[in-house]
């Protein structure tokens, strides 16, 4: 499998075969998936070990207080969405909400996309029923198709290899938007004076200008602009379809070291974080920066143990834990597992997922959640962090770069009613380009009142 690799990792790697695997298509041609697999195999890594390496030191910078960070990006990507004109829009809205997040924090912020892999969602039930009819349910583009069919819902192994080729180019426009003046801060700042232009979002109007009056200074201060054309935007996604993810593990050449190259972090999700099944046994072998979704129901015990198999060495920046607690619970679920953690004193990286507790189906049968619970959320998150003296790390929150009507509240209102007008997502609810950027100016506000570790 490893070419370079010795026997003994070799063996290590493969030891999530042996392990329950939750939350797997059932493929019905398991030769397919042996092509499939083989081909992916032969094909070149899709971020290179070098770059999982920064995004790591950054993300450890992030656990002491000394950079904040924001992923964000669509909850699953699809084949038909991973066009050039709608890839640039997401990046544009995380370097918008980067901007506004950086001003109000006064840190790095590590801007990380949940793209470029983002192709499979775990289902609650792996079968759906409508009109008497009982097919597969929708996994993603990476497993199957979303039109309500036999043909379109039985899993294709081919489609792993699709998902690897978008893959490969929503990283080739990432990086090509990032570093090719798409992300000039000058630019970033002007898109942000037009969000401001909209009179709904008038009392955010202050803090504009208070960015703005900063870009003055450094202008006047003598500050070469041109070093601030491009940044670091690093890709993830849930490392759910585990055939793939082991085909995209390869050995490092210059430590000998494997590293899962479909992505430069990989997250394990709250459904398949069992300390004893395949994907945590998977990523605990691999060197990226490594996520796990963390719900209401986790146990201190629970995130020791994680910490035990993911990180046993306690390397900082390695693992980041994501909550995903709800508005109402977070203030009360939260603090047992930080003081776990503290009291551990292995490093982790405290990230808020203020999406996935907050889902809620609106009257006319549409999930949906209320942008008020997911500030909320973010709310609870920092005064557990406060409270206890430890550094609120960062956000992980589904968003869009159009006008899409997923998510109920912000400044313009969208109710129930008009959730149908642009409801456009595959699996859930997506906070639009505006709300995006008005959950930024709320969280920069929030930000002013942290102490992070590198404030005198």
């Amino acid at each position: 499998m490893f070419e370079d690799a010795d026997e003994e990792t070799l063996a290590a790697i493969s030891q999530w075969r042996e392990k329950p695997a939750q939350h797997q298509p059932a493929w019905p041609d398991p030769a397919a998936l042996e092509d499939a697999v083989a081909y992916l195999r032969s094909l070149p890594p899709l971020v290179f070990a070098g770059e999982a390496d920064q995004l790591t030191s950054e993300m450890a910078a992030a656990s002491r207080g000394e950079a904040f960070v924001l992923m964000g990006g669509d909850c699953a990507e699809s084949f038909a969405d991973s066009s050039a004109d709608r890839i640039r829009a997401r990046i544009r809205t995380i370097l918008q909400m980067a901007v506004v997040l950086t001003y109000g924090a006064s840190v790095p912020v590590v801007k990380i996309g949940r793209m470029a892999g983002q192709f499979a969602k775990p289902r609650s039930n792996p079968l759906e029923t409508f009109g008497g009819v009982t097919l597969p349910s929708y996994m993603g583009d990476a497993v199957n198709g979303y039109e309500f069919t036999a043909e379109a819902r039985t899993p294709d192994p081919h489609r792993l290899v699709e998902a690897y080729q978008r893959s490969a180019s929503t990283l080739n426009l990432m990086r090509a938007f990032s570093t090719g003046g798409f992300a000039d801060l000058t630019a970033v700042h002007e898109w942000n004076k037009g969000f401001m232009a909209n009179p709904a979002y008038a009392r955010y109007e202050q803090f504009a200008s208070e960015i703005d009056r900063a870009m003055r200074f450094m202008r006047a201060a003598g500050v070469d602009m041109d070093n601030l054309r491009t940044v670091d935007l690093y890709s993830s996604h849930e490392a759910l379809l585990l055939p793939y993810e082991d085909a995209m593990t390869r050995i490092d050449s210059r430590t000998g070291e494997p590293y899962n190259t479909s992505a430069h972090l990989l997250w394990i999700g709250e459904r398949t974080r069992d300390i004893g099944g395949a994907h945590v046994e998977m990523l605990s072998h691999v060197s990226n920066p490594i996520g796990v979704k963390l719900g209401p129901t986790t146990t201190p015990q629970d995130a020791l143990a994680l910490v035990d198999k993911l990180n046993p060495e306690g390397i900082p920046g390695k693992l980041t834990f994501i909550t995903r607690m709800g508005a109402g619970k977070i203030r009360e679920a939260l603090p047992p597992l930080v003081e776990a953690i503290r009291q551990d004193g292995r490093p982790v990286t405290w990230v808020t997922d203020p999406m996935h507790g907050n889902t809620i189906t609106a009257s006319n049968g549409l999930k949906t959640r209320r942008l008020s619970a997911i500030v909320e959320e973010i709310d609870g998150f920092f005064t557990v962090h406060q409270d206890l003296g430890t550094h609120p790390g960062g956000i992980h929150v589904e968003l869009t770069g159009g006008d899409v009507t997923e998510v109920l509240g912000g400044s313009e209102e969208i109710s129930e009613d008009g959730l149908g007008e642009r409801y456009e997502t595959l699996v859930d609810p997506r906070l639009n380009h505006q709300q995006s950027l008005e959950m930024a100016f709320l969280l920069a506000e929030q930000l002013r009142d942290v102490r992070f570790s590198v404030w005198p």
